[in-house]
């Protein structure tokens, strides 16, 4: 697995260059079916065919990465394939968008002090299915972008991991074209992220429960003064960051995985799981009941699992406060997000560092740590915001 890093000086020539040997290849390793001016039989995917498929998505998703770094380029690396695999028209003009919207992000992360100095993006290759004509291939995309010193005391890097569906159609020759590009995970809540997240069913509490709405929180910064106490409640805040910066995207295998399979996500699972380790004692009951908190191998609790159970149980177990502004999490607060103000939260995140009154979080689907408060502001700028302390 071979990494590719995006840099302002000699990744240019490089990625040029690679992506002039990618064109090469892709013409030494035309399948046996794309030779001639039509095939009559549906064309198969052998391994080199696969091999370019992965050395498309890698461009895709670097071009993408050299966006939020550089700017978008007048000659993206995609350009460089043609012939027996390329990008279909349509999905170019969607990836030309795509960069278009992250080359301006930059420009809105430039004025709120966060830029990055480089990135690295890698793409690996999963099953590769294949019926007539179309062939669907699941590949993980991992990206590490390493933060420019602009406040100064910002960490080293962000990133994350997140799987993407690719569907290539052949043509009437034969040849492969990229027609479309979907969000494998449970959620779609990368840093390259260009399209609406997932919609969520309303949840509501039950009657005659005592569920207290958390009040929204401002997205204004600086936001006012508030310091952390973190001797109050005898809770190691910073063991909660340590397992959120340990597990964010290797699992715990002593709690269950909720990203995929239609289970809603992880995100909350893996938060409780943090705030679990850093002191958070079991309640135990009905699964059911918002008031009770617990989670094990074996069983969880909906508030243990849950978006709006957990906000529910926070708020009735006085474990949290709410804040006013979202600027003024610490280390070891939660962050959630409502995208559609429709009421129902929908993703839940925890404080993992802070730096010149900037919260970095980390969370679960899709796997990401490290990412700056202003960064998820910048992708959701429309949503409800709900900020608790620990």
């Amino acid at each position: 697995m071979k990494s590719r890093r995006t840099s302002r000086t000699r990744r240019r020539a490089t990625i040029f260059g690679a992506a002039t040997a990618s064109v090469v290849a892709g013409a030494v390793m035309l399948p046996n079916w794309s030779a001639g001016a039509a095939v009559t039989n549906d064309p198969t995917v052998d391994a080199r065919t696969k091999a370019t498929f992965q050395r498309l998505a890698d461009a895709v998703f670097t071009d993408r990465t050299e966006a939020l770094v550089d700017g978008d380029r007048d000659r993206p690396l995609t350009d460089g394939f043609s012939a027996d695999v390329r990008l279909s028209s349509g999905t170019a003009r969607s990836e030309n968008a795509a960069r278009s919207v992250l080359d301006r992000r930059r420009g809105e992360l430039a004025e709120l002090g966060e830029k990055y100095s480089k990135g690295s993006t890698t793409v690996t290759l999963g099953a590769t299915d294949v019926e007539g004509r179309k062939a669907k291939a699941v590949v993980t995309e991992t990206t590490t972008l390493t933060y420019e010193k602009v406040r100064g005391g910002e960490p080293s890097t962000t990133g994350f991991q997140a799987r993407h569906e690719l569907t290539f159609t052949a043509d009437r020759r034969g040849d492969w074209q990229l027609t479309g590009i979907r969000p494998a995970d449970e959620d779609n809540l990368a840093v390259n992220q260009t399209t609406a997240p997932p919609a969520t069913g309303s949840m509501s509490p039950k009657s005659g429960t005592t569920t207290p709405s958390a009040p929204k929180a401002s997205i204004s910064y600086p936001g006012p003064a508030n310091p952390k106490d973190f001797t109050a409640g005898g809770l190691d805040h910073e063991a909660m960051a340590a397992y959120a910066k340990r597990y964010w995207s290797d699992y715990n295998p002593a709690y269950p995985n909720y990203n995929g399979a239609g289970a809603g996500g992880d995100c909350t699972n893996f938060v409780s799981q943090a705030l679990k380790e850093g002191g958070w004692k079991h309640v135990p009951g009905y699964v059911y009941d918002y008031t009770r908190w617990f989670g094990n191998a074996d069983i969880q609790s909906h508030s243990f699992v849950g978006v709006n159970e957990w906000s529910w149980f926070a708020q009735n177990s006085k474990r949290t406060t709410s804040l006013a502004n979202v600027h003024q999490m610490d280390v070891g607060d939660v962050l959630q997000i409502d995208f559609d103000k429709d009421g129902s939260k929908d993703h839940t995140m925890i404080v993992t560092s802070r730096s010149q009154g900037v919260p970095y979080l980390t969370y679960h689907s899709t796997n990401t740590y490290s990412r700056s408060v202003a960064s998820i502001i910048a992708s959701y700028p429309n949503a409800a915001y709900y900020a608790y302390r620990t």
